[in-house]
């Protein structure tokens, strides 16, 4: 038998929760055995009230066995709930490590909306795993021990029992094999919803500027049918299997008390005997108390392969060396990368000497921003090698790499509770001056002041506009990049003369020494030491602005840029 992905994370849940799985385990037995004993002490305290003989002890037991039960099962639930709740938090907890040690590639392969279905409500599913096999192993033993007590009642009920077995067997696998596939199929559609509602949340201003509210809604809820589809399948499953146990259970146990019925009026069962057995008919044809467990744990294994799917994403590796000297050199050789069916860059060559500031500037699509983040180890190429002074960056730890290479995006995210939180957001905290320093090279400082409480401003109260936002996300990685600052787009939101003062911060106020950034405007890449020109994936150029504004091609790469942002 083969074990797959899923299989291993249920087992580790499993051994997560081995000591509350096992006293739940227990518990569920105990009960089921106390629940098994009440039938035959029923029987037996009738017998003595029919003969007219004591029978006080015995109706105490039935009570104390009775008390027992209620005792059981309530402890049952308590630590039912108890760990489920702990399984859950370890699935999701193993999982958010997971998809952030990944990075971006996680949200690439699944979207953001389905990466959040798995890791709130899959992982809740699978986190139940461990109680859901404790309680179906105990609930498997209420009707094996019923038939065992009902051939130790009488052979003859216990017979008649047995020729529907089989059929009590096909009905259990049937609902396994066909839930387990309509339950993978409901679970699939759900993540598929959530990612197309995060995507219409995100561009929210867009579709209200567009006046597409209906087609929006319309292209969210367009899964709506096939998961209608598959939740009416599995309702339809389980009453189907809930009817045919209604039909089947009841002949059962009508048959058990007709043979039983014989045998009391041949003399071979008393009238307590014949209470028994009907009890013990009804335990051993428990079926809906099995099919609930197997459904659940058919929910759990479903949920767990969605879970294993993300966890199969490959997390970034690191080596074990640190940065040693050097003054930020970074070289790209042969790197290619592919996204899907496409070649984004192809065998790509490029050496950023230490010190200098390299402006990337090329067509919309050509890939810009892959390059930036193979240039800081935010991806890995498919094939080629990326070293920043003379280290490839994969032999690096994660703290020197974090340590010597920055990054600022377009849209930063803006983590933490305060400003000052998210402006020493990094893989350390520099100093309060440090950081003070770095929001007034990226002109931050100004506004943050004027906010009531300054740096202690909560996040979510300060009203930032884009260009704002974007100013924490350059003083963010201003006061944390050591060695390489890679900026891509950062300041595609500034104007003019916040780009100006910013630009010269970079050269005379951030302690990164190699600069990188992705340019869209002619001044930007004017500024730069150097340009590299990047065309069809690889670098066509590397050369002064001024050099390369000689070339028509060139100037029109900065005009159709212009006409694109006219355009947005």
């Amino acid at each position: 038998m083969t074990v797959t992905p899923a299989d291993r994370l249920l087992l580790g849940a499993l051994r997560h929760s081995a000591l509350r799985a096992t006293a739940i385990l227990l518990l569920t037995i105990a009960s089921a055995g106390v629940g098994l004993a009440l039938p035959a002490a029923l029987g037996h305290t009738l017998d003595l009230l029919l003969a007219h003989r004591p029978a006080g002890s015995w109706l105490l037991a039935c009570a104390a066995l009775t008390c027992l039960i209620v005792l059981l099962d309530a402890l049952e639930g308590l630590l039912t709930g108890t760990t489920d709740a702990r399984g859950t938090a370890w699935v999701r907890r193993s999982l958010t490590r997971h998809l952030l040690a990944a990075g971006p590639r996680a949200g690439e392969r699944y979207g953001t909306g389905d990466l959040v279905t798995r890791v709130v409500g899959n992982a809740a599913h699978a986190g139940t795993a461990p109680t859901a096999l404790a309680s179906s192993a105990a609930a498997l033993a209420t009707p094996v021990g019923a038939l065992v007590a009902l051939a130790l009642v009488d052979v003859w009920t216990a017979a008649v029992f047995l020729l529907g077995l089989p059929l009590l067997a096909l009905l259990l696998r049937a609902f396994a094999r066909d839930t387990g596939d309509c339950v993978g199929r409901y679970q699939e559609s759900q993540g598929e919803m959530a990612r197309r509602l995060v995507e219409a949340v995100g561009g929210a201003r867009t579709i209200a500027a567009a006046g597409t509210r209906r087609r929006e809604a319309a292209r969210i809820l367009a899964p709506l049918p096939g998961l209608a589809g598959h939740g009416y399948r599995m309702w339809h499953v389980l009453g189907r299997s809930t009817a045919q146990a209604a039909m089947l259970v009841p002949l059962l146990q009508i048959a058990v008390l007709c043979v039983a019925g014989i045998r009391l009026s041949q003399g071979g069962l008393s009238v307590g005997g014949l209470l028994a057995a009907s009890r013990y008919a009804v335990l051993a044809t428990g079926i809906g108390q099995l099919v609930g467990r197997l459904n659940s744990l058919v929910h759990s294994r479903a949920a767990a392969r969605r879970v294993a799917d993300a966890l199969d994403v490959p997390a970034m590796r690191y080596g074990s060396r640190p940065l040693g000297q050097g003054n930020g050199t970074l070289k790209l050789h042969g790197v290619t990368v592919r996204r899907g069916d496409r070649t984004v860059l192809r065998g790509l060559d490029l050496t950023v000497p230490g010190g200098t500031s390299v402006a990337v500037v090329g067509r919309s699509g050509t890939g810009k921003s892959v390059l930036a983040a193979v240039a800081g180890r935010l991806a890995d190429p498919d094939s080629g090698t990326v070293i920043l002074d003379d280290v490839p960056l994969p032999d690096l730890k994660h703290d020197a790499l974090r340590r010597a290479v920055g990054y600022a995006f377009e849209r930063p995210a803006l983590l933490g509770t305060t400003l000052r939180d998210t402006l020493e957001l990094g893989s350390y905290t520099p100093a309060r001056a440090e950081v003070e320093a770095a929001a007034d090279a990226a002109c931050a400082a100004p506004f943050i002041h004027r906010l009531p409480d300054g740096y202690a401003t909560r996040c979510a109260d300060a009203p930032l506009s884009g260009g704002e936002a974007q100013r924490l996300g350059l003083a963010r990685a201003f006061a944390h990049a050591e060695r390489l600052l890679i900026l891509d787009d950062a300041t595609s939101s500034l104007d003019t003369v916040t780009e100006l003062h910013v630009s010269r911060a970079l050269l005379h106020d951030v302690k990164a020494a190699t600069r990188v950034v992705i340019a869209h405007r002619a001044a930007t890449a004017a500024r730069a030491d150097l340009v590299a020109w990047l065309d069809d994936g690889r670098i066509r150029a590397l050369a002064p602005h001024t050099e390369l504004w000689q070339l028509p091609e060139y100037r029109e790469l900065f005009a159709a840029a212009a006409e694109e942002a006219a355009h947005v």
